[in-house]
C-alpha cells in the first residue's frame, strides 16, 4: 500500500488569477456579450449558459485557434507555476488533481501554456471539444443528488469517487490539501478528515464560508490555512512532506 499526499486544486481564481469562462469573452469582436445572452443565465446552470456563449462566439466566426491563443494569455496566480513544478518533481509522493467548473479544453490549453500539464494526475471538469463547425461544445460533468451544488458538478462527489478509485489501486492519502476560493469548494471540504487541510484564498468567498462555519456545530473538522500566493501553499506542502517522512 502506498501512502501519499493529495493536492486538490480549483482552477479559476485559484491556479489562474481570473475566471477562464469570462476571459474568453475577450475574443468576441466587441469584447462583450449582448444583454439578452447575459440575462439568459439561470442560477446553478452556468455550464448550460456557457454553451450558449460558445455558440454565440462561433456564430461571430471566431476560430478555435484564436480562442486558444487568447486563453493562453490568462495569468497564473503568483507562485502557482513554481508550486506545480515542485509537485511534478515529487510525483512519487504527491498526487495532484484539478476539480473545476470550467471546462477540459480551457484547462488543457492553459496548463500547456504554463508547461505544467505533467504535474496534474487528473482533470475533472466539464468535457469540452470543438465540433465540425469549429464551435466549442461543452457538456455537464455528471449528474448528482447534492442539493447544495450546481446541477453539473458536486465537487464532494468528485473527490470521494477519486479517493475510492485510488484506494482500489492501493493508493491511500495520509493528507489531503484542498485549495480553492469559491462557494462550490465548501462541499468537498466537508468530507475531509481531521488531519487534512483546507486552504481558502484570502479575501474570497470560501474563506468567509469557512470562518462562518466555525461557529456552527457541523463545521468541517480540518485545519484551515488561508493563502494569497502559491508560495504559501508550496511552503505548507513542504511541511506536510517533512512530517510524512517522520512516520
Amino acid at each position: 500500500m502506498k501512502k501519499k499526499t493529495l493536492v486538490v486544486f480549483d482552477f479559476d481564481h485559484t491556479l489562474v488569477d481570473r475566471n477562464s469562462d469570462t476571459w474568453v469573452i475577450g475574443c468576441t469582436p466587441e469584447q462583450s456579450l449582448p444583454a439578452w445572452l447575459e440575462n439568459s443565465y439561470q442560477r446553478g446552470r452556468w455550464t448550460e449558459y456557457m454553451g450558449r456563449v460558445f455558440a454565440y462566439i462561433g456564430e461571430r466566426s471566431v476560430r478555435p485557434d484564436a480562442i486558444r491563443e487568447l486563453m493562453q494569455t490568462i495569468p497564473f496566480t503568483d507562485g502557482m507555476i513554481e508550486l506545480l513544478k515542485f509537485i511534478r518533481q515529487n510525483h512519487s509522493d504527491i498526487d495532484c488533481i484539478i476539480v473545476s467548473d470550467s471546462n477540459t479544453l480551457f484547462i488543457d490549453w492553459i496548463l500547456e501554456a504554463g508547461d505544467v500539464t505533467s504535474a496534474i494526475h487528473s482533470v475533472f471538469s466539464n468535457p469540452a471539444s470543438v465540433d465540425p463547425r469549429g464551435y466549442i461544445e461543452v457538456r455537464c460533468f455528471h449528474s448528482h443528488s447534492c442539493e447544495r451544488c450546481p446541477v453539473n458538478m458536486c465537487k464532494q462527489k468528485v473527490l470521494t469517487d477519486f479517493r475510492d478509485s485510488q484506494a482500489d489501486t492501493g493508493v491511500h492519502y495520509h493528507t489531503v490539501c484542498y485549495v480553492g476560493d469559491g462557494t462550490n469548494d465548501f462541499c468537498p471540504i466537508k468530507v475531509l478528515n481531521e488531519g487534512d487541510i483546507a486552504m481558502p484564498r484570502k479575501g474570497y468567498s470560501l474563506e468567509k464560508l469557512l470562518a462562518k462555519s466555525r461557529s456552527e456545530s457541523n463545521s468541517p473538522k480540518v485545519q484551515v490555512i488561508p493563502w494569497s500566493s502559491g508560495t504559501e501553499i508550496l511552503n505548507q506542502l513542504k511541511i506536510i512532506q517533512k512530517q510524512a517522512e517522520l512516520f
